[in-house]
C-alpha cells in the first residue's frame, strides 16, 4: 500500500524520470535530442502560468500587505534577507574555493581551442541611477510582453499599495477576485504538473545527450566543491534560520521543500518553479498568502544565493588557473559585484553572463568561460534548487516575524 502511495507521488515520479532521462542521454547521445519536445512542451505550459500569477499575486500580496502596520517592515526584511543571505553565500564560494583549491595545478592547454574573448563585452553592469530608471516601466503592457520582471513587480506593487488605500467596500471586491482567480491558477498548474515527469524525462534526456559528461572531468573538482557549497548552504545555513527566526521546524521546512526543490532541478528555472514552491509554502508550511504572494515572486526574480556561490567560486577556479593573487580588493570586489550584480537576474534558465562581470571587477581573465557553458546545466540546475530554498525560507521567516509583530501590536 506504502509502495503504490508513494509511486503516485509526483516528486517520486519526478526523481525516477530524472534518472531515465539522464540515462536516455547517456546511451543515446545526441539522438536523444529527439526528446526534447517533451520538455519543451511542459516548460511553455509553465511559463504560460507564470506571468499572470506574478501579476495577480503581487497586487494581492501588496494589497493585503499594506492593510497591515509592519508591512513596510516586511518589505524592508525580505530585501535585507536576499541582499544579506546572498553575500554570505558569495563569502562561503570564497572560503571553500580557497580551501579546497578546485583550479589550482590544473592544465587546461588540451581545451584553449575552446577558449574565447567574445564575452569580454558582456560584463558591464548598469549604474545604480540606470537600474532605477531600468525599473519603472513606461509601458506597463510592453513590459508583459517582454517578460521584464523587475518592471512588472514595480507596477504591481504600485498597484497592490493603490488598492490598499480605497475604502474597503470598494477594495473588498477587487481583493476577493484577485484571491479567486490565484485559485484558478494554482489548479492549473496542479494540472500542468501531472506532465511534469514526462516533461522532466525530456529535459534531462536532451541534455544530457547534448552536452554529455565528457567536458566534466577537467571541472570535477570544481564541480564537488560547488555541490558541497549548496548542500551546506541549504541544509545547514537555511535550516539554522529557520530554527532560529521562525516557529517552523527545519525539519518539516526541508520535508515540504523536497517537491520544489526537484522541480527546480528538473527546470533549472525560479520562475517555473514559482507556482510550486507558493503551493508547498501556504499548504505545508503555513505562510500566510499575503506574504507568500509578496515574498516569493519577488525572490525569484532577485534572490540568487545558489548564483552568487556559482560566481563566487568561479572567480576563484579561473584566479588559480591563472595563478592570479586575488588579494583583500579582489575579494571585496567579487562579493559586491556577485551580491548587487544578482538583482535582476531573470529566474530562467540558461548561461549567466554575470559571472564576466565578476570576472572582470576581479581583474581575472575571462578567455576560459566556454569551458563551463558546456556543463552550465549542471550549474543552473543545481544552484535553481538553492535558490527556492532562500525564497521559502525568508517568506517563512518574514511570515513568523511579521505575524510576531502584528500579536504584539495587538496587545499594546
Amino acid at each position: 500500500m506504502k509502495e503504490k502511495s508513494l509511486m503516485k507521488n509526483v516528486g517520486v515520479q519526478i526523481i525516477i524520470a530524472m534518472i531515465l532521462g539522464t540515462a536516455a542521454g547517456f546511451f543515446m547521445g545526441k539522438d536523444a535530442s529527439m526528446f526534447a519536445p517533451l520538455g519543451t512542451i511542459f516548460i511553455h505550459l509553465i511559463k504560460m502560468l507564470v506571468i499572470p500569477l506574478i501579476v495577480i499575486s503581487i497586487i494581492s500580496g501588496a494589497a493585503n500587505l499594506s492593510n497591515s502596520p509592519s508591512a513596510g517592515k516586511v518589505g524592508i526584511g525580505t530585501i535585507v534577507f536576499f541582499l544579506g543571505t546572498s553575500a554570505v553565500a558569495v563569502a562561503l564560494a570564497l572560503f571553500a574555493g580557497e580551501v579546497f583549491q578546485p583550479g589550482a595545478g590544473l592544465d587546461l592547454s588540451s581545451v584553449t581551442h575552446m577558449f574565447s574573448n567574445q564575452y569580454a563585452d558582456k560584463g558591464a553592469l548598469p549604474g545604480a541611477m540606470e537600474t532605477i530608471i531600468g525599473m519603472i516601466p513606461t509601458n506597463i503592457f510592453e513590459s508583459l510582453v517582454n517578460a521584464n520582471i523587475l518592471q512588472v513587480l514595480v507596477f504591481c506593487l504600485f498597484l497592490g499599495i493603490a488598492i490598499s488605500k480605497i475604502p474597503k467596500e470598494k477594495s473588498a471586491p477587487i481583493i476577493n477576485g484577485l484571491e479567486g482567480l490565484i485559485q484558478a491558477l494554482i489548479w492549473m498548474v496542479t494540472v500542468v504538473m501531472i506532465l511534469a515527469p514526462i516533461g522532466v524525462f525530456g529535459l534531462m534526456a536532451d541534455s544530457v545527450g547534448t552536452y554529455g559528461f565528457d567536458m566534466l572531468g577537467l571541472v570535477t573538482k570544481l564541480v564537488i566543491v560547488y555541490i558541497g557549497a549548496l548542500l551546506v548552504y541549504g541544509f545547514v545555513f537555511y535550516p539554522v534560520l529557520i530554527k532560529l527566526f521562525s516557529k517552523t521546524s527545519p525539519k518539516d521546512f526541508l520535508t515540504a521543500m523536497k517537491k520544489p526543490q526537484v522541480v527546480a532541478l528538473s527546470t533549472a528555472s525560479s520562475m517555473a518553479t514559482l507556482p510550486v514552491t507558493m503551493k508547498t509554502c501556504e499548504e505545508d508550511l503555513n505562510v500566510s498568502k499575503s506574504t507568500s504572494s509578496f515574498v516569493l515572486p519577488l525572490g525569484a526574480t532577485i534572490n540568487m544565493s545558489g548564483n552568487a556561490i556559482y560566481y563566487g567560486l568561479v572567480a576563484v577556479f579561473f584566479a588559480q588557473v591563472y595563478n592570479i593573487d586575488l588579494g583583500f580588493a579582489g575579494y571585496m570586489a567579487i562579493i559586491f559585484t556577485a551580491t548587487v550584480g544578482a538583482i535582476g537576474q531573470a529566474g530562467v534558465p540558461g548561461p549567466s553572463f554575470l559571472v564576466v562581470a565578476v570576472l572582470l571587477a576581479a581583474g581575472i581573465p575571462i578567455e576560459g568561460l566556454p569551458l563551463l557553458f558546456a556543463l552550465d546545466r549542471i550549474f543552473d540546475m543545481a544552484r535553481t534548487a538553492l535558490n527556492i530554498t532562500g525564497d521559502a525560507a525568508c517568506a517563512v521567516i518574514i511570515d513568523s516575524l511579521n505575524d510576531k509583530q502584528d500579536k504584539l501590536e495587538t496587545v499594546s
